[in-house]
């Protein structure tokens, strides 16, 4: 069991305050949607049963950012539940029935109702054998965190938390009701889980809950790839995902799960100095998400620049060299780092949007420095625009972000670099569709003035005159078939006469 001791330097009253503002919040959320959850708890009391309000709903309510995606539990078993919800919900499902859980929608609310459960863990798979119980002790007991282990009674309002669960999220400290040791074995998820929250919520694990995940990182073997993704996913798009990632590390869990972020952590050579690699992509995790959030204060996280961020230099380790004189090189470590962010990410099954548009920032992450280094002519932003595509806005923001320099002159000058280069992207956009650099003939037009059929022809012709449209820009249409034709003439193809 937690301690319910306040952090050094938090004395005893401002503890109880703090509790009790915690307390406070609880019942503003709850009157907020108790018409809802007040009828739902009067409803099972009428019929005989005890209705709580339990889990991450009790804990946001706590914080004062209660949702309307509702989780409660009961002493009535599923068919109960069932009866009860069909006179009262406008819809009802029960895909999780056989886990004992009902889903329904009413008023602008969802609803979980799930019996009292007291299940058991083989401990070689995640799955339980699901086993209905017959308390909120003994429900409770099974939570993964203490912070997750606290419920409400409805209708009443009465607060059960057996677990310090309360005290633990005042101390913003993540632990678990049970060992953790015994918590981890029945569901090595939970491993992730603590992660996440601590992502989520930025809160410190508990000393013994990380010696627990260190101990037992192995074991996450037993989870699926889609349900590790699913974790990683909410870990990335949580508030402070540096905090989940280096947690992962530290742990080991991530030699298990991701194991391309410790390969990161290079030892540095005293005679070669480097970045440690490792700390430079938390780093621009950072400066991207701060980046991102500047763009869109009310936005959505974006997994895929985050998740390119994090990513961006996986291909130095696999790279580096040792150079004459001290220096190291890390050469064409975008396209090894392309390839392994592909190969990762399909291991972990994200989707083939995801894996195409990271690995694709992974590959053009470099791209920028280019310009930096020198003048690129109109082509060459066309180019990069083109190349980019879709991806133009987070590559942008990544580019920045990859700034880490303590140089202060330097960054100055890489951040006015990029200003000017957005500066000419903008100029050129206005002048050109560069969101469609296209030939300006198209394939039928090919085929026509040339007088062929379908084929691969056709398709060198329109290349062709893609690329002369990256070079000059737009061409009217006498100067694109004129172009067509000089081009036609050279491959040895002599165009029709009535074209």
């Amino acid at each position: 069991m937690s301690s319910s001791q306040p952090n050094a330097g938090t004395t005893s009253a401002e503890h109880r305050a703090r509790e009790r503002q915690a307390q406070r919040n609880a019942v503003v959320e709850l009157v907020r949607v108790a018409p809802m959850a007040e009828e739902l708890g009067e409803l099972f009391a009428a019929a005989g049963h005890r209705l709580y309000l339990v889990g991450g709903s009790v804990r946001d309510a706590l914080l004062g950012r209660l949702g309307t995606d509702l989780d409660f539990t009961t002493d009535a078993l599923p068919h109960q539940v069932r009866v009860l919800l069909d006179g009262w919900a406008e819809t009802v499902w029960d895909t999780g029935i056989q886990f004992g859980t009902l889903g329904a929608y009413r008023r602008g609310a969802t609803v979980e109702i799930t019996t009292f459960r007291a299940d058991t863990y083989d401990r070689v798979t995640r799955n339980p054998d699901v086993a209905f119980g017959d308390s909120i002790e003994g429900d409770l007991v099974r939570r993964d965190f203490t912070v997750n282990a606290m419920a409400i009674e409805l209708p009443g309002r009465s607060f059960v938390d057996l677990h310090d669960g309360m005290a633990d999220l005042v101390d913003e400290r993540l632990d678990t009701p049970a060992a953790p040791e015994d918590s981890f074995a029945d569901d090595p998820l939970r491993m992730l889980r603590a992660a996440r929250f601590v992502a989520q919520l930025g809160f410190t694990p508990a000393e013994r809950v990380v010696r627990a995940m260190t101990g037992m990182a192995e074991q996450i073997s037993r989870i699926t790839a889609e349900r590790v993704q699913a974790e990683l996913s909410k870990l990335l798009c949580g508030r402070y995902p540096r905090r989940g990632i280096e947690l992962l590390v530290d742990s080991g869990l991530a030699e298990h799960v991701l194991p391309e972020l410790p390969a990161m952590k290079l030892e540095i050579d005293e005679h070669h100095q480097h970045k440690d690699v490792y700390r430079h992509s938390l780093t621009v995790l950072d400066q991207a998400i701060d980046l991102e959030r500047a763009a869109d204060p009310e936005g959505e996280p974006d997994l895929v620049l985050r998740l390119a961020a994090l990513l961006h230099d996986i291909g130095k380790p696999a790279t580096r060299r040792f150079e004459p004189g001290g220096g190291v090189s890390f050469h064409h470590h975008e396209v090894v780092g392309a390839k392994m962010t592909r190969k990762r990410l399909r291991a972990l099954k994200f989707s083939k949007e995801i894996v195409s548009d990271v690995s694709g920032l992974v590959f053009l992450h470099l791209r920028f420095h280019g310009y930096s280094d020198g003048h690129w002519t109109d082509s060459a932003v066309r180019r990069y625009v083109t190349d980019a595509g879709h991806l133009l806005p987070r590559l942008n923001k990544l580019v920045r972000a990859d700034c880490t320099t303590r140089n202060r002159r330097k960054a100055a000058a890489l951040q006015r670099a990029y200003d000017d280069l957005e500066e000419r992207i903008a100029r050129i956009a206005a002048e050109e569709d560069l969101a469609r650099v296209r030939p300006d003939l198209d394939g039928n037009e090919i085929m026509r003035l040339l007088g062929v059929e379908p084929g691969p022809l056709v398709g060198q012709a329109w290349r062709h005159l893609k690329e002369l449209r990256l070079d000059q820009g737009p061409m009217n249409r006498d100067e694109a078939v004129e172009a067509l034709l000089r081009w036609a003439r050279d491959q040895g193809i002599e165009p029709p006469a009535d074209r």
